[in-house]
This record gives structure tokens, C-alpha cells and sequence, in this order.
């Protein structure tokens, strides 16, 4: 069983090898067939027209009267019931941070 698995890679392999090997021949083909072509001349672009400048000013914006706004009614007042006391909680003591000791980086030592 394993030897026709690995049989059937192979040949998968290899199909891929003569597919690639002729994609990449038949691209040089079109390359060299390719002639190096001149650039195309466009006519010159024609003149922008310019826009005509009216000559008279424009009419005043209308007014919009809108109408007017509802008067919203006056939010009730909430009487809410007071806060309740907390009690007092003792904490424990706070625990001492040990200090990083320093780091001094070692002296080169020098060269003979």
C-alpha cells in the first residue's frame, strides 16, 4: 500500500515539474515573439472651454419658518431613599516590596 502512495506522489511530483518547465518555456516564447512596440501618439487634448460668469446675482436664500418647538413637560422630581452606611473595614497590613538588587554590568576585560 505504501509503495503505491508514494509511486502516485512521484508521478504527481513530476507532472508538476513538466507543467511548470513548459508554462515558463512558453512564456519565454511570447517574450521573445513580443516586438517591442512604439508608443502610440494621441491626438493633443482639445481645449477646456470656459464656463460663462453670470452677470447678474443670484436671488436671496428664502427664509424657512419653522414652526415652533413643543414644550416638553417638567420632569418629575425622584425622591430617592438615602444611602446606606457603609461599615468601616480594616485592611491588613500592606506587605513591604523587597528591593531589586542593582545590576552593574561586568568590566571588559582588556586585551593582551
Amino acid at each position: 500500500m505504501a509503495s503505491r502512495a508514494g509511486v502516485s506522489t512521484a508521478l504527481v511530483l513530476l507532472a508538476l515539474l513538466l507543467s511548470c518547465a513548459a508554462m515558463s518555456s512558453a512564456a519565454r516564447r511570447l517574450q521573445e515573439e513580443e516586438a517591442p512596440k512604439e508608443e502610440e501618439e494621441f491626438p493633443p487634448h482639445l481645449p477646456v472651454p470656459e464656463l460663462p460668469v453670470p452677470e447678474h446675482e443670484l436671488p436671496p436664500f428664502p427664509e424657512v419658518h419653522l414652526p415652533p418647538k413643543p414644550e416638553l413637560p417638567p420632569f418629575p422630581e425622584v425622591h430617592l431613599p438615602p444611602k446606606p452606611e457603609l461599615p468601616e473595614v480594616e485592611l491588613p497590613p500592606k506587605p513591604e516590596i523587597p528591593a531589586v538588587p542593582e545590576f552593574h554590568f561586568p568590566e571588559p576585560e582588556a586585551k593582551p
